[in-house]
């Protein structure tokens, strides 16, 4: 009985911090979905209550009047185009610094995981610059570019991971067979990395999507705006109209697409960081 009741205070103790810590982080969401359904009455004189009725009115007017569906059209294009490209350009690169052992393929793979450690904010001036000269500045398609680029590193270190649990036997069975190298990557390697490419697009689309200063720099028409600029722009207006009840409808607007893709793929998410760690 001893033992059996201190295994149950060791669970409890363990167990109550991230209680504490889910409380602490889900309330505020939970206020804040409250919060878009009052009126800007409502919010002042009943902050922290349910609302008396629910009025999706704060929604229609952040729909409308501030333009959040352009907004939303622009991130989704955006996260959709850098997820893609950032794949493209991920899953040969990281085939070929896991199999292909030429000169200086390590190196060259040091190289990509050091760069995760260099903060992107280094780069932010030299990419202005850049992208000014190719004449992508204010551009959703060089946002994009940006995207996949800043992302490169981290998607190259985990799909390597992954294409190093396959057993080199299958590729050489497929290459006495005469496929060729790309068919060996596209047919047999891809697919078995399948999980570690949901995982790692799912992470990706999520940084993108809540992504906010790279947009700010880089884009500068206000029918370019991201959603996070969008909602920035209503945060400023609030100050002035107290229009909080828009600013939490868009704010909903923004959390709710992570929230469902996140729950819908916890799982595969979990079990694809899971099998990448084993290595070999």
């Amino acid at each position: 009985m001893k033992r059996t009741f201190g295994e149950r205070l060791v669970r409890s103790g363990i167990r109550l911090p991230l209680i504490l810590w889910s409380l602490a982080v889900l309330y505020p969401i939970f206020w804040m979905f409250l919060g878009s359904f009052k009126s800007n009455a409502e919010i002042y004189a009943n902050p922290w209550g349910i609302p008396e009725q629910f009025n999706f009115s704060n929604f229609v007017t952040a729909w409308t009047e501030y333009n959040l569906d352009t907004s939303i059209f622009n991130s989704f294009v955006v996260t959709a185009l850098g997820a893609v490209l950032c794949l493209v350009l991920a899953v040969p690169t990281a085939y070929a610094l896991e199999r292909i052992r030429f000169k200086g393929s390590q190196m060259l793979f040091t190289l990509y995981i050091s760069a995760m450690m260099i903060p992107m904010v280094l780069g932010w001036i030299p990419l202005f610059f850049l992208l000014a000269q190719f004449n992508m500045l204010d551009s959703i398609i060089g946002l994009s570019v940006v995207y996949a680029m800043s992302q490169l590193p981290f998607t190259i270190f985990v799909l390597t991971s992954f294409m190093g649990t396959i057993p080199k036997s299958l590729e050489e069975s497929a290459s006495v067979d005469g496929m060729s190298p790309y068919g060996i990557l596209w047919k047999i390697v891809t697919p078995l990395t399948m999980s570690g490419i949901i995982t790692v697009t799912i992470m990706n689309a999520i940084q993108f999507w809540n992504e906010y200063f790279m947009a700010l720099i880089f884009l500068q028409s206000s029918e370019n705006y991201t959603l996070a600029l969008a909602i920035d722009f209503i945060s400023n207006e609030a100050q002035y109209t107290n229009a909080w009840g828009v600013l939490f409808a868009s704010l909903v607007f923004a959390i709710l697409p992570v929230i469902i893709l996140y729950s819908i793929f916890q799982r595969r998410i979990t079990k694809g960081m899971t099998e990448g760690a084993i290595k070999g």
